[in-house]
Parts: C-alpha cells; sequence; structure tokens
C-alpha cells in the first residue's frame, strides 16, 4: 500500500493573516490551500490512502472538506504534535493502523506545498522501492554560504553538488517508524525533518527532482506566488499557451 502523509499541523503565524485561520485553509479560487494539494494525491492512482495531521481545533473542519470537496482517499485526520517531528509521528502511527502488516510506502508532503504533480508523486513512490528512502529536491539556483556563528564565510560549496531539500519525502513506512521511535527514546524531539531524521541515523537517501515551482506557503508573498503560477497553470491548460 502507499499511503500520503500530508502534514498541516501549523498555525501559519508568519502568514500574519487577518483572519484566524490556518495557512493551510486559507482559500485560492474557493478552495483552501490543502485541498489543493490533497487533490494531487487523490488523483494520482499509485496512492491508496490519505492521513492528513491537522490543528487539533481545526479537525472537524478538515473533515467537512474532506467530504464537501469528495476527498475520498482520506481515511484518517489527526491532531498534530508539540513539534513538526511529533506531528508527523502522530501520521505515521495512524498510517501504521490502515495498512496494518502489509509493506507499505509512506509519502510525507506540506499540505502548504500544492505546486507538485501527480508524476511527483509517483516518481518518490517508485524511487523508494527501487532504493529506499527519498527526498523530493531541486537544484541549487544561487550560490550559498556556510557561515560560523559570527557571521564569518568558512565555505563555499560547489553549486553544482548542491541540491535544495524539498517535499514529498518518501519511505518505507516501517523504516521511517523505526527511526522515529528510536529518536524518541534518545530524546530527540525536534528534528527538522524527516529525511535530516533519517540521514542522522545512518540511512541514505536518493534524490527525486520536482518542479522548480514546489515552493511553500510560508509568508504571504509566497501565498501571492501561489495565486499568480496557479494562474499560470490553469491558462496553460486553457489556452494552451
Amino acid at each position: 500500500m502507499n499511503i500520503g502523509l500530508i502534514f498541516a499541523g501549523g498555525v501559519g503565524s508568519r502568514m500574519k493573516s487577518k483572519k484566524a485561520k490556518p495557512k493551510q485553509f486559507l482559500e485560492v479560487h474557493g478552495k483552501p490551500i490543502i485541498v489543493h494539494t490533497i487533490e494531487l494525491f487523490q488523483n494520482t492512482p499509485e496512492v491508496d490512502a490519505v492521513v492528513v495531521v491537522c490543528v487539533a481545533d481545526w479537525i472537524s473542519y478538515m473533515e467537512d472538506l474532506s467530504e464537501k470537496f469528495r476527498l475520498t482517499k482520506v481515511k484518517k485526520i489527526v491532531s498534530g504534535g508539540e513539534t513538526g517531528q511529533g506531528s508527523i509521528y502522530n501520521g505515521l502511527l495512524a498510517a501504521k493502523e490502515i495498512t496494518g502488516s502489509e509493506d507499505s510506502v509512506v509519502i510525507i508532503h506540506d499540505g502548504v506545498r500544492p505546486l507538485i504533480n501527480e508524476k511527483l508523486i509517483a516518481a518518490n513512490i517508485e524511487s523508494v522501492e527501487k532504493k529506499g528512502s527519498a527526498v523530493t529536491i531541486a537544484p541549487a539556483k544561487e550560490t550559498f554560504l556556510i557561515v560560523d556563528d559570527e557571521n564569518q564565510v568558512q565555505s563555499v560549496p560547489d553549486r553544482n553538488h548542491s541540491l535544495i531539500a524539498k517535499a514529498p519525502q518518501s519511505f518505507w513506512l516501517d523504516e521511517i517508524l523505526n527511526i522515529h521511535n528510536k529518536a524518541l527514546k534518545d530524546g530527540v524531539t525536534d528534528s527538522i525533518d524527516s529525511s535530516t531524521l533519517m540521514y542522522s541515523y545512518g540511512k541514505k537517501l536518493s534524490v527525486v527532482e520536482g518542479p522548480v515551482e514546489n515552493i511553500k506557503i510560508t509568508t504571504p508573498d509566497d501565498f501571492y506566488m501561489f495565486k499568480a503560477l496557479f494562474d499560470a497553470r490553469e491558462n496553460e491548460q486553457i489556452y494552451g499557451i
């Protein structure tokens, strides 16, 4: 079984929305951002089920959205944890309840990254099946620097070998769940993301290149960029431009 784990546990404090609404529920063309995201998994034939990790107070709202937009692959909606790592762990436990003892791939994705496509989701699944853990990347388009605590440059990595880690990040479900359990036992509770956690425990990662426009909607600028890119995609479908 292949199961999408959509992480939408944040409250979006950096969005500065005038409404008391988490960023994943802000609407673009009459549809919340998270629905745009989940529909990609809904429309990917290789995905069998979806788990959504949601802000606890908004679970009933998410349930209503799933019914309204006919997100039939959403099988569980669970509350987030105190950290991003904790929220993903809650989602992994829910995924395990769905899959039972079946060997399964889990595709972990940000609910506020709606500018991917079904092809990328399928490529992540295929990469896990062939190579193991996979992380979606984008080429580094600009030079970045490694600095010390006093902001003195320590090194300048070669851009040809520099990649930007994005999402989705995909794993064998049992393997990533075991690593999360080890991390909790070791007192690690706030790893920045699942690929970083896997790497810290010596696990190998393969990469899958995703679209350049695969942004995470965190700030107002990101929100307006998404609207512009979404409209450009729609115009391309309608007018063939």
